[in-house]
């Protein structure tokens, strides 16, 4: 059977950039950092004061108000930015095979915050008297499933947990699916929602966040003064479709997906290997599932985590997989508008990547100052720019050495 071409017909999202993915799009064209102090809980005995936090967001809006209660916030970002995707992409299911139709959805924690609060209760009331619906707003699955509930989808429907690496994975493995002909239109994306105390607190004793108090210099990938990441929330969906039937329904189309990469590291269950060999497998993986010679990739929305082993290591990778190129190329991460969204990450910027290349627009690195040798590419300091972008990259790096990358196409018949 040939390989069936899949697009992007539909995408949603919240992050801490917008609550939607017009607003969130809007903030990175215009250079907007939405990273700031903690509001969610008090910091007061903490090191880490700052976050990429979701404001004004009411679930409401998406969710009848008597199911929000027996929702993990992270469920509620992910059924927001579903129920935004399903809208752009004007998908009527009545007009579909539902068992056709599947959702690949991920998060790398799952209701974290449902975590933390019933373990409170129940150290303070018994064990036995925590919430009767603490398991399903707690496990990561969640958000899948109430997605597949909410919209009638019948096929296939999975949560990919690979940490930092779990919304890349989904894009990928539902463009698989598509591709090879096991479903026709597949809602992939993550959700996470991990600001909260006892999430901070744990990164905060590996040493992974960023612990000043000045937004513009927190996330501040490939800078020399990189000192570990912003914990960002919020989520990202995107339909992807087979071409013909999209065609059919006669879908406005927004980015073609080509390519899919994934590796592990097999080293170290915190820490890259530091000549990015493992990074650089999965994209090549992704620029070989694509027959796209690596000279075409004109833009790279980076992991760019702002610590000091994934920067170095992924300017090492992107060498690796490049060569001579990797100098040409611009290579950019936008965790410097929205922090970090973990399982999240990679959806939302799948969501850039495809945005960048149907506007012709290439975000900025944000609060670059202080060179690095180690990070000597293109990284795009400060303000974006307008370029003709043909194939953009997303990569997204995980905790137990989860590497994945997608390959992005700019639309042409």
């Amino acid at each position: 059977m040939d390989k069936r071409r899949v697009v992007i017909t539909g995408m949603g999202a919240v992050t801490p950039l917008g609550l939607t993915l017009e607003e969130s799009w809007a903030a990175v064209k215009a250079d907007t950092c939405g990273i700031g102090p903690i509001t969610q809980y008090d910091t007061t005995s903490q090191k880490v004061k700052l976050a990429g936090e979701v404001r004004d967001f009411s679930p409401e809006q998406y969710i009848d108000k008597r199911e929000v209660r027996k929702t993990d916030r992270f469920v509620q970002f992910a059924l927001a930015s579903a129920a935004q995707a399903m809208e752009h992409s004007g998908l009527v299911m009545e007009n579909e095979d539902a068992q056709r139709c599947g959702v690949v959805f991920a998060s790398g924690i799952g209701g974290f915050s449902t975590v933390q609060n019933e373990c409170l209760k129940g150290n303070e009331k018994g064990y036995d008297r925590v919430s009767p619906y603490f398991i399903p707003m707690a496990i990561s699955n969640m958000a899948a499933g109430n997605i597949a509930i909410r919209f009638g989808f019948h096929g296939m429907c999975t949560c990919p947990v690979t940490a930092c690496a779990s919304g890349t994975n989904a894009v990928g493995d539902a463009f698989r699916q598509i591709r090879d002909g096991y479903a026709d239109v597949i809602l992939a994306g993550g959700s996470e929602a991990t600001v909260t105390s006892l999430a901070v607190g744990g990164f905060t004793s590996l040493h992974a966040l960023h612990t000043g108090s000045d937004p513009k210099r927190a996330s501040i990938p490939f800078d020399k003064e990189r000192s570990g990441f912003v914990m960002g929330e919020g989520a990202a969906a995107l339909v992807l479709e087979e071409y013909e039937h999209a065609k059919a329904r006669g879908a406005n189309i927004l980015a073609e997906v080509v390519g899919y990469g994934c590796t592990c590291d097999a080293h170290h269950i915190t820490a890259p290997l530091s000549d990015g060999s493992g990074a650089a497998g999965a994209m090549t993986q992704a620029l070989a599932d694509a027959g796209v010679d690596a000279a075409s990739v004109d833009y790279i929305n980076a992991h760019g985590t702002s610590t000091a082993m994934n920067d170095a290591g992924e300017t090492a990778a992107v060498k690796l997989a490049f060569g001579e190129h990797a100098k040409e190329l611009a290579i950019s991460s936008t965790k410097s508008m929205t922090g970090h969204l973990l399982g999240a990450s990679g959806a939302v910027e799948a969501t850039f990547t495809a945005m960048a290349l149907h506007d012709g627009f290439i975000p900025a690195t944000l609060g670059y100052q202080v060179p690095d040798e180690a990070c000597d590419l293109d990284v795009v300091p400060n303000h974006g720019r307008e370029a003709a972008i043909r194939y953009a990259m997303s990569n997204s790096l995980g905790f137990g050495g989860h590497n994945a990358s997608i390959l992005l196409k700019k639309w042409e018949e």
